[in-house]
Formats: C-alpha cells, sequence, structure tokens
C-alpha cells in the first residue's frame, strides 16, 4: 500500500537527503543497501504532512534523528509522533 504524503513535501525531501548531517549519514551508512538483515529503508520519506528521517514499509518502522533542531521540542515531537504513528499502523 502507499502512503499518502503532501506533494509540496517532495523538494523538501529532496533537499534533506543532499544537507544531511553527520548523525544522518552515519546511520544511513548502517541502513542502506540491505545492511540491516536485508531490509530496505528510504531517506528522508514524506509521510502526510510530515518527513522522517528513515523509514522502512516492510517493518513498518520511522526513525527520527533528534538533534539541536529538536531542542525544545519535546512535546511538538511527541504528537508528531502520535500522528506517524497513526499513518503508518493503517499499512
Amino acid at each position: 500500500m502507499k502512503i499518502y504524503y503532501s506533494s509540496k513535501l517532495k523538494q523538501l525531501s529532496r533537499d534533506l537527503r543532499n544537507n544531511s548531517t553527520l548523525s544522518e549519514v552515519l546511520l544511513w551508512n548502517e541502513l542502506k543497501a540491505g545492511k540491516m538483515l536485508g531490509y530496505q529503508f528510504m531517506r528522508q520519506k514524506p509521510i502526510g504532512n510530515f518527513i522522517v528521517d528513515f523509514y522502512c514499509s516492510k517493518l513498518k518502522v520511522a526513525i527520527e534523528i533528534d538533534g539541536e533542531s529538536h531542542i525544545g521540542k519535546e512535546q511538538q515531537d511527541k504528537e508528531r509522533q502520535i500522528e506517524i504513528e497513526s499513518l503508518v499502523q493503517g499499512f
């Protein structure tokens, strides 16, 4: 099944892939090419009105790397997580 997302996030998602943080690059090196038990992950995947750092559709797992951009936004992150989980669970 396809996860729907806002089309306005497509370019932003590309921009984020091209400007990854060091933490994202290091994790991506471990996730790419099926190194993680053969599961395929996508980077900067749009889901609904959000972009998650990494997503595996078979596992229905979204991974977010918390860094400086998340400082002081703990409540927003919790709300975002609840919404993303509700979107992913339907697939």
